[in-house]
């Protein structure tokens, strides 16, 4: 349809896929809620030419950071913990995703490793392993979230009034703390943890810019709550503004 806003949606490389658990290792769950959403994800790959990305990343109207393997830790001047599994194909795809839609000011949401590389390209940092978390094949575990009621977060998945709190599902063994966020990031939303609340939404402090990260999954609609679609929609609409304009 001519007006389904274009959403670029970076993809891990097959050497990385064969590596990952069956559910984990696919993408449609993201390439679905972007269309349910009214928008035309576009995915690239490690392995797309650079004349495609170029092209893609030239017409993009919003940018999905999706979930996947860790970020390299040298991006945050980090050695790597022994639990660390990089994958620097994408790393190198998605700070070029990353740096065409800062520019170009089209919406950008991460989720998971997204939600982390949002943080670690603005100059933030992670805690590399939680202990307990270090199985892919285990399903999302649920867990409670609390929303800042200022939030642009609170706000879209709301109805009459903000959300301020809800039940997630996420699985990831690196984190962010709030003391970790980068320069121009605020926290939308904590959790508890053993080691302390952590970080599991982030959103640009400027109100006009549309930046957002979860650490959950809302695209495995089978373990997280229907508000969620919400969030889909406000981000392909945002997507949207973009293209009209």
């Amino acid at each position: 349809m001519k007006n389904r806003p274009r959403i670029v949606v970076t993809l891990h490389g097959p050497e990385q896929a064969a590596l990952e658990e069956p559910t984990w290792a696919s993408f449609d769950g993201y390439l679905d809620a972007v269309r349910r959403a009214g928008g035309d994800p576009i995915a690239l790959d490690p392995t797309t030419s650079a004349a495609e990305r170029d092209a893609a990343l030239a017409a993009m109207d919003g940018l999905l950071l999706p979930g996947g393997a860790d970020l390299d830790p040298a991006l945050y001047g980090e050695v790597p913990h022994p639990a660390v599994a990089v994958e620097g194909a994408r790393d190198d795809l998605e700070l070029a995703a990353w740096s065409a839609a800062r520019e170009r000011g089209v919406p950008i949401f991460g989720v998971c490793r997204g939600f982390q590389a949002i943080n670690v390209f603005s100059g933030g940092r992670l805690v590399q392993h939680l202990e307990g978390h270090d199985s892919s094949t285990q399903a999302p575990e649920g867990h409670p979230l609390h929303l800042e009621p200022e939030s642009r977060l609170a706000a879209i998945l709301g109805e009459a009034e903000p959300l301020l709190s809800t039940e997630v599902n996420s699985y990831h063994h690196q984190a962010v703390r709030p003391g970790d966020l980068a320069p121009g990031l605020v926290a939308s939303a904590v959790a508890p943890h053993d080691e302390g609340d952590l970080v599991e939404a982030l959103e640009a402090a400027e109100g006009d810019d549309w930046l957002i990260g979860v650490q959950f999954h809302p695209e495995r609609s089978e373990f997280i709550g229907p508000e969620f679609d919400r969030l889909w929609r406000a981000f392909v609409d945002a997507a949207r503004q973009v293209r009209s304009t």
